[in-house]
């Protein structure tokens, strides 16, 4: 994919926020007082996850943030259906609750490798944070927890997601053609 590339914006700058602080509302109700260590999924959630935690620092909630970096897309538009770790936690999970942010829940295949690999150390609680989810691509069993926004199935950049290393600064989520 590459000549006239083209974006239609899908959903714009002002409702992403309006979102995210809808979500932190939400996350911030589930886990008042206590402690909620925040797993983001690099390299697509650092937008999302900065802009969420932003807002959930309003609440005073003890948060604790860390990262995986799983791999499944490479430099397709299709992804490959076989995530890799790339990257662990460094913070022992165990005991903790956990919040797993990634930035589009599509075949739900990273998601439920990251629930099933996470689940083996034992936390409190394991729940999941999508910017997108675009429910007409699942082919794993799997729901997010809290959803931004439910999209079709068309590739989306913008936000932290990108096409091949490229348009992850635009704050619009646009559609790619």
């Amino acid at each position: 994919m590459n000549g006239n590339i083209k974006l239609k914006t899908l959903i714009t700058e002002k409702q992403i926020k309006q979102r995210v602080a809808a979500l932190s509302r939400e996350i911030s109700a589930h886990y008042s007082g206590e402690t909620l260590m925040i797993v983001g999924l690099l390299n697509g959630s650092f937008i999302f996850l900065a802009d969420l935690v932003r807002q959930l620092n309003q609440y005073k909630l003890h948060l604790i943030v860390d990262f995986m970096r799983i791999y499944s897309y490479g430099s397709n538009t299709v992804t490959s259906g076989k995530p890799t770790l790339c990257q662990d936690v460094t913070i022992d999970v165990k005991g903790r609750h956990i919040l797993i942010v990634d930035d589009i829940l599509d075949t739900g295949h990273t998601i439920e490798y990251v629930i099933q690999y996470l689940s083996a150390f034992k936390p409190l609680s394991l729940r999941s944070c999508v910017c997108l989810d675009k429910t007409g691509r699942r082919q794993a069993n799997v729901q997010a927890d809290y959803v931004g926004f439910t999209i079709p199935d068309v590739f989306v950049v913008g936000y932290g997601l990108d096409y091949d290393g490229r348009f992850r600064e635009i704050p619009d989520i646009s559609i790619l053609s």
